[in-house]
């Protein structure tokens, strides 16, 4: 027969295990806004039964209950919802990131009236207007100096505006790949601790509601896909990569290689393998840094460098009031002081390069003359050199606009006495320098004899930036080519020192058969306010109004991209993080009515108890003699 004491240990069970459902309860309550925690329940089962002796198989009719124990205490959580939410989040957090950096581009890009560089360099024109219009005067001069200080300012001002992005960037990745590995190596240590715990049968739920929260904010920062396939070892994969696997995390390392700015690169730590981010806040980071910022900051240089060396040809071949000539209005700092543009890349103290920015045919040319000429002219790209092929009922036009439009880092024109000029653009390749021609050939006749650019045609006499001296390769003398620049000249720009010294030296009319310009001529100065209008932004052959208005453009378009999409991935997310708490968040209704339903039962138990109190009482002392 079975014990006497039997009803106490089922009211023991059951008062136990209500009591641990009135804690985890209570433990719900308490952590209702606690980041991340997933609502816990207790699942109850029957206790083993007993059997009686005596019967034949113990799986027939006769079993005797044992009461309630509790299972387990599981948390609440759709593993469906939650992959989506950590697929949704690298997303989101590539627009969080990347928005408020496009709205202060916005901000830098949208001065208006006279403050922004467009409206001051429109006063810089309107000086050069009025300086032809009294060419033999100071105060036109006077004016138009300080017009040309206040456009340089802003011109510089803007580009410290657009570098401090870029810095700020630049110790945002730092941080954020900082905060990467701390974020894997806390997951990786969650791990360890979640299997030992699972290894002697409990649950650590609070444990791995910890992991998730950890791993969601991963989700944020990188691209990931979680792998729990296997309960003993939890997996995050990124960049076709593991990242965690169980109790080992693997960690980033910042190396600085990308330019002169010397920005870093994202490396794995243990194979030195650089890392390619699809999303998230740190492919966010890196393509700001790399590609957007860095493009505005090119087409600002690109700018800078044109628009001085345009009125630098001019005012070179004018006249001032002194009648001295050849000086430029703006400095232009030469990236080499090697006559010949020879340049030490390697760092070894041996000439390895040729840093040339322009060069000049020999030839004056029509622009509507067909050239009567077949070849191929090849020109260094950003990826490789890319090939532009001309036909005999080509014009000279013709070809400097594919030239242009061929996707080359090398752009064409006519300079003022028509001859054909070759420059250098910004290079897309942090491995290339800016404005630097790197190669230019012609199968045909084009550059050779009829432009007079290069001495031979073929690949003997192409120019090739890989050596020193190759400026042989060129037809013209040291007046026809001109060494590449410093780096960011929308940094470095200023006006010619002698300019500031003694507006005097400000040149406003051509000379005449070798005599210099009559004190009354304002030639020059209606040539260079003319380049206001003419299509001279080469590469893009747009005029400058044309490239502001390009500029603001493109930064206004990515600025409201950039707004929609973000509130758009943040309303997709709110939505998906709704229903996750509808699920696991703590309903305080919901577990009000379970803590009276656990309440009663653990009252039903305890009076239970009482009741087989009495009746053994009764049976001990009231039984018997």
């Amino acid at each position: 027969m079975t014990s006497t004491f039997q009803g106490l240990e089922i009211g023991k069970r059951a008062v136990a295990a209500h009591q641990q459902a009135l804690n985890t309860t209570e433990h719900n309550l308490a952590n209702m806004n606690t980041e991340g925690y997933s609502r816990q329940r207790v699942e109850f089962s029957a206790f083993e039964p007993i059997y009686i002796p005596g019967l034949e198989r113990e799986e027939t009719p006769g079993q005797i209950g044992q009461g309630v124990i509790v299972q387990r205490i599981g948390r609440l959580r759709d593993e469906l919802l939650d992959q989506q939410i950590i697929a949704h989040a690298s997303t989101e957090g590539y627009w969080d990131a990347r928005d408020p950096y496009i709205r202060q581009m916005e901000q830098i890009y949208h001065e208006v009236g006279d403050t922004s560089i467009r409206g001051r360099l429109d006063q810089f024109w309107n000086g050069w207007q009025e300086l032809s219009n009294f060419p033999a005067d100071i105060p036109p001069r006077t004016a138009l100096a300080e017009r040309g200080k206040t456009l340089v300012d802003a011109i510089q001002k803007n580009f410290k505006s657009l570098k401090g992005l870029q810095d700020m960037a630049e110790q945002d990745i730092r941080l954020t790949t900082n905060r990467v590995n701390n974020l894997t190596g806390q997951i990786a240590g969650l791990n360890k601790e979640i299997q030992r715990i699972q290894a002697q049968g409990d649950n650590p739920n609070d444990l791995m509601d910890r992991r998730d929260l950890l791993t969601d904010q991963l989700s944020s920062l990188i691209d990931i896909t979680v792998d729990r396939r296997d309960p003993d070892e939890f997996m995050i994969h990124t960049a076709g990569m593991i990242l965690v696997q169980g109790g080992v995390n693997r960690e980033f390392t910042l190396r600085p290689t990308l330019g002169e700015e010397g920005y870093s690169q994202i490396y794995w730590k243990d194979t030195t393998q650089e890392v390619h981010f699809r999303d998230g806040r740190l492919a966010a980071l890196i393509e700001l840094r790399d590609v957007t910022i860095q493009d505005e900051i090119r087409s600002l240089d690109n700018f800078t460098m044109n628009f001085m060396d345009l009125v630098n040809e001019v005012h070179r071949q004018a006249y001032d009031l002194t009648g001295g000539t050849g000086n430029d209005f703006f400095v232009e700092r030469p990236y080499v002081t090697n006559v010949n543009g020879n340049y030490d890349r390697s760092g070894d103290g041996v000439f390895d390069s040729s840093y040339i920015f322009r060069i000049n045919g020999t030839n004056a040319l029509e622009l509507n003359a067909q050239t009567g000429l077949e070849g191929v002219i090849t020109l260094s790209g950003p990826d490789g050199n890319v090939e532009v092929r001309y036909f005999p009922t080509d014009t000279v036009a013709d070809i400097i606009n594919r030239i242009n439009s061929s996707g080359a880092e090398v752009a064409a024109r006519l300079n003022r006495e028509g001859m054909l000029q070759l420059k250098g653009t910004p290079a897309e390749g942090w491995e290339n320098p800016d404005f630097v021609i790197r190669h230019v050939e012609d199968s045909g006749y084009f550059l050779e004899g009829y432009a007079g650019l290069l001495n031979a045609r073929g690949p003997d006499g192409a120019f090739d930036w890989g050596g020193p001296d190759a400026v042989t390769a060129l037809r013209g003398g040291s007046n026809d080519y001109a060494a590449a620049p410093i780096a960011h000249p929308s940094g470095w720009i200023e006006i010619n020192p002698l300019i500031l010294r003694d507006v005097t030296n400000i040149a406003a009319g051509f000379g005449e058969n070798g005599r210099s310009a009559n004190p009354g001529n304002g030639e020059a100065a209606i040539a260079i306010s003319a380049l206001r209008h003419n299509r001279v932004m080469v590469g893009k052959n747009m005029t400058f109004d044309e490239y502001f208005a390009d500029t603001v453009g493109r930064v206004g378009a990515m600025g409201e991209r950039s707004g929609s999409l973000r509130e758009t991935n943040n309303i997709t997310m709110k939505e998906l993080k709704e229903q996750r708490q509808s699920v696991a968040g703590v309903n305080i209704n919901e577990e009000l009515a379970d803590m009276l339903r656990y309440q009663h039962g653990f009252n039903a138990a305890s009076r239970f108890i009482t009741t087989i109190n009495a009746m053994l009482d009764t049976i001990i002392n009231r039984m018997g003699v």
